[in-house]
C-alpha cells in the first residue's frame, strides 16, 4: 500500500482509502446517500488523532525511542487503512435484510460474510492496541521483547558505571581540598548547585555525594548487569517446541514467546490453568503464550495436559536439548 501525501501540519503519514469500496458497503447497508470522501475523512481523524499522541510520547521519552514511536505511528496508520479497506469489501459482500428484502436472502453467504466481519474486528482491536503501545513506550524498563535489549542495557550500565566514578572523583577531590572550587570535572554552574544541595540538606554527609547515593548507584548496577546476563542466557539458550496430545507447543523466536497451538478449543479447566500459569490468549497469534523464557518452560512444567507426547517435563525435554540430560 502506497503512502498519500501528508499536508505538512501533520507528523504521521496517510495510506489510500477505497472510497468506492466505502460508498458500496453504504448502499448495501443503508437507504442513505455515501456522502463522498467521508471515508477518507474518518480515516484521516483517527490518524491525526495518534500522531498528537506520539507527539506527546515523544516530548516525555528520550529521543532514543521517538523512532520506535514513529515507526508504531506508521504500523498504526498503515494496517488501520488495510483494516477499514477491508472492512468496505466485506460489508459490501452482501446487503442488508432491510436493503435486499427477506425473499431469496442469501443465508450461506451472509453467514460468510459475517465471520469475515469477525476476524476483521479482531484485527480491528489488535490495531487500536498499538496505541497503547505507542503511551507506553520509553515510560518502562527495557523490555526482553526488545532485540536491542542487551546492548541498551550495556549502554545504561556505562552511564551508570560514568556516574559512578564521576561521583567518587568529585568527592575525593571534596575531602582534599575540603571546597568543590577549581574541581576540574564539575562546570562553575555545577559547583554553585552542588553547594547549594549540600547547604539545603542537613541529611548530607560532609561531602557532595552521599555514602547511600553511591550505594543505590552501585546497587542498580548489579541489577543491570544481573538482567544482562539472564538476557544473554536466554537468547544463548536455543529453547525448542514439542508435541502434546491434542496440540503443538512452538518457542517463537522471532516473537519471543513460548506458544500453545491447541487442534481444538481447550475446555473451560485447561483455559484457567493456561491463565493461572500466565499464559494469555491472543488472538492474533492463534495461541496461548507468554514470554519466552525460563519462567515459561517452569510454568509449562506446571500444566500436565500440554507435557510432550514422550511423557517428560518440558523442562526436561529442554535440558536434553542442550545437552545437559
Amino acid at each position: 500500500m502506497e503512502k498519500n501525501t501528508q499536508p505538512p501540519s501533520s507528523p504521521a503519514q496517510y495510506y489510500p482509502i477505497n472510497e468506492e469500496a466505502a460508498r458500496r458497503a453504504k448502499e448495501a447497508m443503508s437507504f442513505s446517500d455515501y456522502r463522498a470522501g467521508s471515508a477518507t475523512a474518518e480515516y484521516h481523524a483517527m490518524v491525526d488523532k495518534a500522531a498528537e499522541m506520539a507527539e506527546v510520547q515523544k516530548r516525555r521519552t528520550d529521543p532514543e525511542y521517538h523512532e520506535k514511536i514513529n515507526h508504531l505511528l506508521d504500523l498504526y496508520a498503515r494496517k488501520l487503512a488495510q483494516n477499514m479497506n477491508e472492512g468496505y469489501a466485506i460489508a459490501a459482500r452482501v446487503p442488508s435484510m432491510l436493503i435486499a428484502g427477506p425473499a431469496n436472502f442469501p443465508v450461506r453467504k451472509k453467514e460468510k460474510q459475517n465471520a469475515a466481519a469477525d476476524r476483521n474486528m479482531m484485527e480491528w482491536r489488535y490495531i487500536q492496541g498499538l496505541l497503547d503501545r505507542i503511551r507506553s513506550t520509553g515510560m518502562g524498563g527495557i523490555s526482553a521483547d526488545d532485540e536491542d535489549a542487551i546492548e541498551k542495557l550495556q549502554m545504561k550500565l556505562e552511564r551508570r558505571q560514568a556516574a559512578q566514578e564521576r561521583m567518587k572523583t568529585i568527592n575525593a577531590y571534596y575531602r582534599k581540598h575540603k571546597t568543590l572550587d577549581g574541581c576540574p570535572d564539575l562546570t562553575p554552574e555545577a559547583i554553585e548547585e552542588l553547594k547549594a544541595d549540600m547547604a539545603g540538606n542537613w541529611q548530607t554527609q560532609d561531602r557532595p555525594y552521599p555514602t547511600w547515593q553511591l550505594s543505590n548507584n552501585n546497587a542498580e548496577m548489579r541489577r543491570i548487569k544481573v538482567r544482562i546476563e539472564q538476557l544473554t542466557r536466554q537468547r544463548e539458550a536455543g529453547y525448542v517446541g514439542w508435541t502434546f496430545d491434542g496440540g503443538t507447543v512452538e518457542a517463537n523466536q522471532e516473537e519471543n514467546r513460548l506458544q500453545i497451538l491447541f487442534d481444538n478449543k481447550p475446555n473451560n479447566d485447561t483455559r484457567i490453568a493456561l491463565r493461572s500459569h500466565g499464559f494469555r490468549w491472543s488472538p492474533r497469534a492463534g495461541a496461548w503464550q507468554r514470554q519466552l523464557n525460563d519462567n515459561a518452560i517452569r510454568a509449562a512444567d506446571g500444566i500436565k495436559c500440554i507435557w510432550p507426547a514422550s511423557g517428560e517435563k518440558p523442562g526436561e525435554l529442554q535440558r536434553k536439548a542442550r545437552g545437559k540430560a
